[in-house]
């Protein structure tokens, strides 16, 4: 079998295992959040999301609204040297990210069931 024969089978083969693999992960949801990041804020993003009287009063003088800090929760980045892991019911994880160039850091209070905005403030 001449080279040029192995490479349309091959190109070939290769085309159809895309198609069938576009056909059944096409309509899906799949992601692949395998890094420490990813898989905390995934795990927080699927619970409720509710503000404390401290953290609604600052989104309130930020002029934050809740589709920014979702925005945060999907592109931010966890800071594990400041976060609160060993408590055992509710962790508290800080998460650093940018709003329309400005650079907040959220405390977020992670429980079972709903994921609580601890305190919100601007870095710079």
């Amino acid at each position: 079998m001449k080279v040029i024969q192995r490479v349309a089978y091959y190109g070939a083969g290769f085309i159809v295992g895309l198609i069938i693999l576009f056909f059944f992960l096409g309509g899906k949801k799949t992601s692949c959040d395998y890094g420490f990041d990813a898989r905390t804020l995934k795990n927080i993003r699927s619970k409720k999301i509710e503000f404390s009287a401290e953290g609604e009063t600052l989104r309130k003088r930020l002029q934050l609204d809740t589709a920014a800090i979702h925005t945060i929760l999907k592109t931010g980045d966890v800071d594990f040297s400041e976060t609160d892991r060993a408590l055992d019911s509710c962790k508290i994880y800080l998460i650093d990210g940018t709003i329309k160039e400005q650079k907040l850091q959220l405390r977020i209070q992670n429980c079972n069931k709903a994921a609580t905005v601890l305190a919100i403030e601007e870095r710079n």
